[in-house]
C-alpha cells in the first residue's frame, strides 16, 4: 500500500502504535508494563541521597524504595525533596538515570524551567509563518515565571493558532502544576508519555489515521511485527545483515550474499547504513552497537560514514558515531529510550 499508516492498537494487552510508510514498518512503540522501568520523561519528587564522588554523580532515593542516578551532585543536599525527569532507560539491575533539567513536551510546545527565552524550530523557515508563531509564543508565556522558556516544535507549522494556544497553555499549566509540587516524600508526580500518547506526539500526520478495534488487523501490523524482528535483515541488492542484541552491545553482521562484484562490500555497507536507523528503531535498540562491515576498501570508509551520518541525522543528539576500531568494526552509540521490543513481546 502506497503512502502512510498509523494505527492504534494492542499486542498482548499492551497499548502499542505502529507508523507504516508505503508498507514498510518506519516506527514501533509498544508499552513496557506496570513492572517495568519508569519511561523517560516520567518526572518525580526525589530525595537527595548520597555523593558518589567516583562516579560524579549521586544516588536518589525514588518512591518504594527504589533508586535514582544523577550525574553531577553540585548543590545536592542530603535528604532535601528535588525534581528530577528520568533521561533514558534504566538497564536492569542498575539506578534509573534522571535529570534535573526538566521538559514538559507535547506536540506543538515544549515548556522548559529554567532555560529561558522563546525558541522555534529551525525546520521554519518562511519569515510570516515565523511571526505568527513568535506572536503565539508570547501570548502563550506572557506572565510566566521569568526563568521559564517555550520552544515550538516544527509540528506547528500550518496549524491553526488555536491549537497550539491551547498545546502552550496545557504544558504551561502543567509544568507549573509540578514547579509548585516540590515538597513531600518521594512520588511519582508525572507518568511518561505511553505508546499512543507518544505517537500523536512525535509521528508526523499520516494519510490514514486508524484507532478502531481492528486497526492492526487492517494493516497488516502484526505480520510486520513478526518480520522486523527477525534477525537476519535483506539488504537492498543481493547482501543481508544479521542483527542481534547481547547483554553488552547490539552486534550488527554485514554480508555481501552472492554479489561478487568488486564494489560488493561498499553496496552492502551503505544499504546497511542508509536503513540501521529504522532497525534499530522498530525493534527499540540502544546503547553501544558494533557493526562488522562487510570487506570494503579503506578509500570507501568517508562515503560509508557520510551514508551513515544522512541517516541518523534525525535522531540529534540521541546518537554518537563514535568510529573505527583497529579491526575495522565501526561503534554507535544510542541513548537507550525503548524496552527492546523482544522483551515485550516474549
Amino acid at each position: 500500500m502506497k503512502g502512510s499508516v498509523i494505527a492504534l492498537g494492542e499486542v498482548q494487552g499492551k497499548r502499542a502504535a505502529a507508523w507504516i510508510v508505503d508498507g514498510r514498518l518506519e516506527d514501533l512503540l509498544i508499552d513496557a508494563g506496570e513492572d517495568a522501568p519508569p519511561a523517560p520523561g516520567s518526572i518525580f519528587r526525589a530525595r537527595g541521597g548520597r555523593s558518589l564522588k567516583g562516579m560524579g554523580g549521586a544516588l536518589l532515593d525514588l518512591p518504594d524504595g527504589d533508586k535514582a542516578y544523577l550525574r553531577g551532585n553540585k548543590g545536592l543536599k542530603p535528604g532535601a525533596p528535588m525534581l528530577v525527569q528520568v533521561s533514558h532507560i534504566a538497564e536492569e539491575g542498575k539506578a534509573v538515570p534522571v535529570t534535573t533539567r526538566l521538559l514538559f513536551k507535547s506536540k506543538y510546545a515544549i515548556v522548559t524551567p529554567d532555560a529561558p527565552g522563546l525558541n522555534i524550530s529551525r525546520q521554519i523557515s518562511e519569515d510570516e509563518e515565523l511571526l505568527r508563531l513568535h506572536d503565539l509564543a508570547s501570548e502563550g508565556m506572557e506572565g510566566a515565571d521569568e526563568t521559564m522558556g517555550l520552544i515550538l516544535r516544527s509540528a506547528c507549522e500550518g496549524v491553526s493558532s488555536d491549537a497550539i494556544a491551547e498545546d502552550i497553555a496545557a504544558m504551561r499549566d502543567l509544568a507549573e502544576a509540578v514547579l509548585a509540587d516540590e515538597a513531600g516524600e518521594p512520588e511519582l508526580l508525572l507518568a511518561g508519555a505511553d505508546a499512543w500518547e507518544a505517537a500523536w506526539r512525535d509521528w508526523p500526520d499520516a494519510d490514514v489515521f486508524d484507532d478502531s478495534e481492528d486497526a492492526f488487523e487492517n494493516h497488516g501490523v502484526h505480520e510486520l511485527i513478526d518480520a522486523a524482528l527477525d534477525v537476519r535483515v535483506p539488504l537492498k541488492g543481493a547482501g543481508y545483515a544479521f542483527i542481534e542484541p547481547t547483554r553488552a552491545m547490539v552486534a550488527v553482521d554485514v554480508n555481501t550474499g552472492g554479489d561478487f562484484s568488486p564494489a560488493a562490500g561498499l553496496k552492502a555497507n551503505i544499504a546497511v547504513a542508509r536503513d540501521l536507523p529504522r532497525q534499530l528503531r522498530v525493534r527499540g535498540l540502544a546503547g553501544q552497537i558494533t557493526v562488522e562491515l562487510a570487506p570494503m576498501a579503506k578509500k570507501d570508509r568517508r562515503q560509508f560514514e557520510q551514508s551513515l551520518k544522512a541517516a541518523f541525522k534525525s535522531e540529534g543528539g540521541d546518537v554518537v558515531l563514535a568510529g573505527w576500531t583497529p579491526l575495522g568494526n565501526f561503534e554507535i552509540q544510542k541513548k537507550r529510550s525503548r524496552v527492546p521490543i523482544a522483551e515485550l513481546i516474549a
